[in-house]
C-alpha cells in the first residue's frame, strides 16, 4: 500500500510539474465595474440590461467592455430562463494579448441561460447554466485596422453562487451579506483550439441590500483565462486578480 501511495504521489507530482513547465503565466491586476438591471413587464416576463467596464492595471487601462441584453421568463420562484445578445470589445492588454497581432477586437454573442435558485437555512444558492454562440473578430492581414472576418465558437458556462446574510436569517432590506461564486467556462466545437478550458472566475464579495430595488456588491475577483493559441510551443494562461464592484437594480 505504501508503494502504491508513493507511486501515485510521484505520478501526480510529475504531471503537475510537467504542466507547469509547459505553460506561460501572464499576471495582471484587474478592476471590473458592473451594472445590471431588470425591468419587470409582468409577473412572468422581464427585460435584462447589463454593462461591464473591465479594466487592467486595476483601473487605468481598458481590458474589455461588455453590453448584454436579454428577455427573462420566470417559470416559478426556483427556475428562470433568459435569452439574449451581448456585444464585447476586447483590448490589447497584458504581456501576451489575446489577439495574436496585438489588436483590439469585437465579439458578438447570442446566449441562452437557465438559473436554479434554492435556500437551505440561512444559505441562498443558485446554479446558472449558459450556452453562448460567439462570433469573434479577427484580422487576416496585419496591416488592417478593422476586423475583416468573424470566427464562430461555442461556449458553455456553469456558475455556482451562495449568499449568506450577516444579520438575521434572510437577506432583507438594509441587510449586509457575504457572497461567493465560482464560474467555469468551456469552449467546444470545431474552431476551438487550445482553450477547451476557456476561463474560471472566482469571487468573494461583501454585499448590501438597500431595498428590493437595489443592491451593491464589492470584493475580490480572480480570473484564470487560457489563450486560444500557443506561444513558442507553450500554452498561455492569464492569472488576473483584482476587485469587482457591482450595482444591481430592479425596476
Amino acid at each position: 500500500m505504501k508503494k502504491i501511495l508513493l507511486a501515485t504521489f510521484l505520478s501526480l507530482f510529475t504531471i503537475v510539474a510537467f504542466a507547469q513547465s509547459t505553460r506561460i503565466t501572464d499576471r495582471n491586476t484587474i478592476g471590473w465595474l458592473a451594472y445590471s438591471g431588470t425591468i419587470r413587464l409582468d409577473q412572468k416576463w422581464s427585460l435584462h440590461t447589463e454593462l461591464q467596464l473591465r479594466r487592467d492595471r486595476l483601473i487605468s487601462d481598458p481590458q474589455q467592455n461588455l453590453i448584454r441584453t436579454g428577455i427573462n421568463y420566470t417559470l416559478n420562484n426556483k427556475l428562470s430562463l433568459r435569452a439574449g445578445y451581448a456585444l464585447a470589445e476586447t483590448y490589447n492588454y497584458g504581456d501576451i494579448p489575446l489577439n495574436n497581432l496585438g489588436k483590439q477586437f469585437t465579439e458578438h454573442r447570442i446566449y441562452q441561460m437557465a438559473t436554479l435558485n434554492d435556500k437551505s437555512g440561512i444559505f441562498e444558492f443558485s446554479h446558472r447554466f449558459m450556452l453562448e454562440q460567439r462570433w469573434i473578430g479577427r484580422y487576416t492581414n496585419a496591416s488592417l485596422t478593422k476586423e475583416d472576418d468573424f470566427v464562430f465558437w461555442n461556449r458553455m458556462r456553469y456558475m455556482f453562487r451562495t449568499n449568506i446574510p450577516l444579520k438575521g436569517r434572510t437577506i432583507a432590506d438594509k441587510t449586509p451579506y457575504l457572497a461567493f461564486y465560482d464560474e467555469i467556462l468551456i469552449g467546444f466545437g470545431k474552431n476551438v483550439n487550445e482553450n477547451i478550458f476557456d476561463q474560471n472566475r472566482l469571487a468573494i464579495l461583501l454585499g448590501y441590500r438597500l431595498s428590493a430595488k437595489a443592491r451593491i456588491e464589492a470584493g475580490y475577483l480572480n480570473q484564470i483565462a487560457q489563450l486560444s493559441r500557443e506561444v513558442n510551443g507553450r500554452n498561455v494562461f492569464q492569472d488576473n486578480k483584482g476587485i469587482l464592484l457591482s450595482t444591481i437594480l430592479n425596476f
